[in-house]
């Protein structure tokens, strides 16, 4: 009974330090619209933009930029 309570007992650790590395690893990255904002240049986020529409053609209207 001893031995079934410490492989629980460690898998409950290895389980916590796992979800708790996965926790952290969300919410120390930035994702690359984050960054592309935060250097303020237009051109480098109009270049990282899909060229067309990513929405599906059910009547929702794409904002084009004129030019």
């Amino acid at each position: 009974m001893k031995f079934e309570n410490l492989m629980l007992g460690c898998l409950f650790l290895a389980c916590m330090a796992v979800c708790g590395l996965i926790f952290a690893a969300m919410v120390t990255t930035t994702s690359s619209s984050v960054q592309l904002a935060a250097h303020g240049r237009i051109s480098t986020m109009l270049l990282a933009a899909p060229g067309n529409c990513a929405l599906p053609p059910d009547g929702v209207i794409c904002p084009r930029l004129a030019g």
